[in-house]
């Protein structure tokens, strides 16, 4: 009998981590659904089936990960780790407190090291398989975005780290894929919590905001194949990579960005409320 084939998500119990361990499942593989909050983690787990189950993870931890790597492999062979948790707050770069920087700055890009290196580490010792590590990054990985500084920081240093990551597996030959995701804003409940915030209003200025339906499939879709990098949508990327080129010039575009967004944001309330 095959050995199953085991994917691990982090902060799975909701948005686009609970989408996502959907659509793993959906394509055969025995999902661990991690959150540090084990309940909606077991909630998705029994939602998806499949096999999946859960357990605990503050990806904050490197010893968690680990933990989290070893029980994959006692179910299975460990074919894909999705790094997933995130946190966002949306206040002008001084105004954050100083638990909240190091909150993003652990969660966001620690987490994302700390789980890399734990899958990999797994990885290299159940050779086989079709491997592959996602790490969830964010348009601001791409470009600045005022209002979102020490996020977009965060989302920088993940990109940096998973093409770099890549780099250091092709020359150490090891045979692990490795993708990031970059969607535009979405509509979660991440981004909803941070609605009242001023600063926020700049990731309205999207012509849509997507679904965490949309970006699951869109990550999911990328076990097949080896792109190394994706913006969601494509052209939002662009956009956001031709800023990056004259960034004085990108960020005198921010406060017009920020504008539209309100009026979008506005627009939205009205019609929900």
């Amino acid at each position: 009998m095959p050995e199953p084939s085991i994917a691990v998500v982090t902060g799975a119990g909701r948005g686009f981590g609970r989408e996502i361990a959907r659509r793993l499942a959906g394509r055969g593989f025995a999902v661990l659904a991690t959150d540090i909050d084990v309940t909606p983690a077991e909630e998705t787990a029994q939602e998806i089936g499949g096999g999946a189950w859960s357990m605990a993870l503050d990806v904050r931890e490197p010893d968690a990960h680990r933990a989290a790597a070893a029980a994959a492999a006692a179910r299975g062979r460990l074919d894909v780790w999705v790094n997933n948790a995130g946190v966002m707050r949306t206040v002008k770069s001084w105004e954050h407190s100083d638990d909240d920087v190091r909150l993003m700055v652990d969660v966001n890009l620690y987490g994302v090291v700390w789980g890399s290196r734990a899958a990999v580490d797994a990885m290299r010792a159940a050779p086989g398989g079709d491997k592959h590590l996602i790490n969830i990054g964010s348009l601001s990985s791409l470009c600045a975005v005022p209002g979102l500084a020490v996020y977009g920081a965060t989302k920088h240093g993940v990109l940096g780290f998973t093409e770099a990551l890549q780099g250091d597996l092709m020359l150490g030959d090891i045979p692990i894929t490795v993708h990031c995701i970059c969607p535009d804003g979405a509509d979660t409940e991440l981004l909803r919590g941070e609605a009242h915030q001023p600063d926020s209003a700049i990731i309205w200025s999207a012509p849509r905001m997507l679904s965490a339906q949309e970006v699951a499939g869109r990550t999911v879709a990328l076990l097949d194949g080896k792109r190394l990098v994706e913006a969601i949508p494509r052209y939002r990327g662009w956009q956001a990579r031709a800023a990056a080129l004259a960034p004085r010039v990108g960020l005198g575009m921010a406060g017009v960005m920020r504008r539209s967004g309100e009026r979008k944001r506005q627009k939205e309330r009205r019609r929900s409320g």
